[in-house]
């Protein structure tokens, strides 16, 4: 389901909030939709942009994307996991929606880029995906926060030693690039997925949801024909400060010196809409972890029976974790433990529990720690480990991988455990409007 029709389902499903006073997008769209999280939003009136809607809260519910996708909650992890297993290389097609308008004098402050917060560099873009080619490893697809410097330029934070960054070394002068923006929640997921180096996350995303490609016209780099939005250009061996800018904890990012983007080309679809992400609101929370979920499940399920994966938001949707699992035998819940944490390095905490704990329920998964939990049989600790750099409480040295303590919590029903000494209580479900008419 491209861009466009999940917003046309969220309308008719009554999730979409449309805001029609005009808003200007220094602060104020920001604020607004971090008003009002965990909801679509279209702002129709934007001070400054006649020609242009921006969107907010698209990514910031498990719900929307298993409405896109067309499965159900529950059964989220299993598809993604699936897709990282199978995928599946998209078609080609000569023209696109993309490509409707072609602009060619640039000119980035035509476009409603927000600026979020008081403290930020700048104004920053956050929802966007971007498009490289390897000239070993092929295509990669991933996210880098954009920081406008002028007309055609962007600072970008690229990460050490992941995709972009080792094309980049590999390459003396500009590396082409494609930026795309107001993509489908499939390909939002497949860019945030991190598969191993040689998995084309275009095809994972195609496996996810029909996700046609295009070709650009300035290099030959291909884009989802359904973006909204499509910046052509070139990664430069430049660099330019970059940052402070909110990441995924909620706190501020430091200032890095960072490779320049020289933005050659627009495209984009007629009657555009940008997407615009909060830094360390929902969306940015989603995803980041729910794309871990399927790591964490596979690994899990290689020792034991993982019936399920929540990265949850209140460990920054990249710390915390609880699984589920369909417990074997009396080692399962420390084997799921240690299995999580090499499902996703930067796993901090995990939480393990049974099949009958909604593990969307943070009652019911600290209900399961207090009748079920005994710290000095059910608690493992791991000193010095590699962790996260996001994590602000961790050791970090500049140059080498931060360090923090893991801890796992087996909260699953001691083995041998009887369902009269563990299991709930189920009072009748009822019909409530039999009673209250």
């Amino acid at each position: 389901m491209q861009f466009r029709d999940f917003l046309e389902q969220t309308a008719t499903t009554g999730d979409l909030i449309t805001i029609s006073k005009p808003v200007d997008t220094t602060f104020e769209v920001a604020n607004v939709a971090h008003a009002l999280e965990g909801r679509p939003v279209i702002f129709d009136n934007i001070k400054g942009y006649p020609d242009w809607r921006i969107c907010a809260g698209p990514c910031s519910d498990r719900s929307y994307f298993a409405m896109s996708l067309g499965v159900s909650v529950a059964e989220l992890v299993h598809h993604l996991a699936h897709a990282l297993d199978n995928p599946q290389e998209p078609p080609l097609v000569e023209s696109a929606p993309c490509q409707e308008v072609i602009i060619k004098d640039v000119n980035l402050y035509d476009l409603p880029i927000l600026l979020h917060l008081p403290a930020d560099a700048g104004h920053y873009i956050a929802s966007n995906v971007v498009i490289t080619e390897d000239p070993d490893l092929g295509r990669n697809m991933c996210y880098h926060r954009l920081l406008r410097l002028d007309k055609s330029h962007f600072a970008a934070r690229i990460v050490e030693n992941r995709g972009t960054h080792t094309a980049l070394k590999k390459t003396d002068g500009d590396l082409p690039v494609a930026i795309c923006i107001g993509v489908s929640l499939a390909t939002h997921l497949a860019a945030s997925m991190s598969p191993p180096p040689d998995v084309d996350e275009l095809s994972v995303a195609h496996a996810l949801a029909p996700t046609p490609l295009v070709k650009c016209l300035t290099n030959n780099l291909e884009v989802p024909a359904d973006a909204e939005i499509v910046l052509e250009g070139r990664i430069t061996q430049n660099k330019h400060a970059e940052g402070p800018f909110m990441d995924l904890t909620e706190t501020m990012d430091i200032i890095r010196d960072q490779h320049v983007i020289e933005i050659d080309l627009i495209t984009h679809r007629k009657n555009p809409i940008f997407h615009a992400l909060l830094p360390g609101g929902l969306e940015h929370k989603l995803l980041m972890g729910m794309p871990k979920e399927p790591t964490i499940f596979t690994a899990v399920n290689a020792v034991t029976r993982c019936t399920g994966v929540a990265i949850t938001p209140g460990g920054a949707s990249w710390l915390h974790a609880v699984v589920q699992i369909d417990k074997q035998g009396p080692e399962d819940g420390r084997l799921a433990i240690e299995a999580a944490f090499k499902g996703h390095g930067s796993l901090k905490h995990v939480w393990v529990v049974d099949t009958d704990i909604d593990i969307y329920d943070p009652m019911q998964v600290e209900w399961a720690l207090a009748t079920r939990f005994q710290a000095d049989k059910d608690l493992m600790v791991f000193e010095n480990m590699p962790g996260s750099s996001l994590d602000p409480s961790g050791l970090h040295v500049p140059g080498q991988k931060s360090l923090t303590a893991k801890m796992g919590l087996d909260c699953t029903i001691p083995w041998g455990g009887t369902d009269a000494e563990f299991k709930r209580g189920q009072y009748g479900a009822v019909d409530l409007q039999t009673y209250l008419e």
